[in-house]
């Protein structure tokens, strides 16, 4: 009777041990319940959220299109009804899309687009007066650095034009202003300057110091190139405007090497005209009035 017993309580004591084993299985079945739960929660917070905001424009369009699709009977929306038309186009009110915002159509914003002006529509403004005014301002510069140059035995030593870019004073850099591949101001050079500054000094205007070669196929040692040695001539003139009392911040330096010839290299000019030193005195005026000054300045 003891075996028996014996097996009774081993029953008992496996029975209870699965009974406990499905216990703890069904907590960890709730947890995956209770997460999935969460996760119909996100999403059907995303799906209100997302249909909390509509495009009343891309609804009205639709709404259009539904009813030429349909047809405008007088009963529901397939058979041609009008219930996606109690909106209207006419109305204010947007009850069935946000409350208190109104709707509109795709026509009216296409007016409201055609009604707003254009870049070409604005009409230019009207430069007339200001370019003139700089252009007399040009004028009086060229005529004080003329007469000085006149006094000094130095006439047709600099030329002048007027492009988009303001007042072009050119500066032929033959071997009185600088010396061959060099960037150093000679006495000749040194003393057209001292005539072009004083004109310059109290001008509202910047000043921009180009510097060019020609496009001989030669040495440019000890510069590497002509960018370097058009650059180095172009600083050295506006060293010497700086010493001439022109405040720095008025002036720069740039080296165009021979990428902006006056003459072809074909023409025997060339050789010693595109070797040269620019000094422009910059326009005040918007960039839109660049051709109206170049228009101006060829006039005068």
């Amino acid at each position: 009777m003891a075996r028996p017993g014996r097996s009774a309580t081993a029953r008992r004591a496996r029975r209870k041990g699965v009974e406990g084993g499905g216990e703890e299985g069904g907590a960890e079945r709730w947890l995956v319940t209770y997460a999935d739960m969460l996760t119909l929660l996100l999403v059907l917070f995303i799906v209100l959220f997302s249909i909390s905001v509509v495009n009343t424009s891309k609804f009205i369009a639709l709404r259009s299109s539904l009813s030429s699709a349909f047809g405008s009977g007088p009963t529901g929306v397939l058979s041609g009804g009008n219930a996606l038309n109690e909106n209207s186009a006419e109305q204010n009110g947007a009850d069935q899309l946000m409350p208190g915002v109104p709707v509109t159509p795709p026509q009216a914003d296409k007016a409201a687009n055609d009604s707003k002006p254009k870049n070409s529509d604005v009409p230019p403004a009207d430069y007339t007066a200001k370019v003139d005014a700089e252009v007399q301002d040009y004028k009086h510069i060229e005529a004080a650095i003329n007469s000085a140059l006149k006094r000094g035995g130095m006439s047709g030593a600099v030329q002048f034009a007027i492009d988009r870019r303001g007042l072009i004073i050119t500066v032929v850099t033959n071997a009185l202003v600088f010396p061959g591949n060099s960037a150093n101001l000679l006495r000749e050079g040194q003393h057209i300057l001292s005539v072009i500054a004083p004109p310059l000094l109290h001008s509202p205007h910047n000043i921009e110091v180009d510097g060019h070669t020609n496009q001989e196929k030669v040495s440019t040692a000890p510069y590497p190139s002509g960018w370097e040695l058009s650059s180095a001539r172009a600083s050295a003139v506006v060293r010497y405007l700086i010493t001439a009392g022109i405040a720095q911040s008025r002036l720069s330096a740039v080296g165009y090497s021979d990428q902006r010839p006056l003459y072809p290299a074909s023409d025997p000019r060339s050789i010693t005209l595109n070797r040269r030193v620019e000094i422009v005195v910059l326009s005040s005026l918007p960039a839109a009035a660049g051709d109206a000054l170049q228009a101006a300045g060829a006039d005068n």
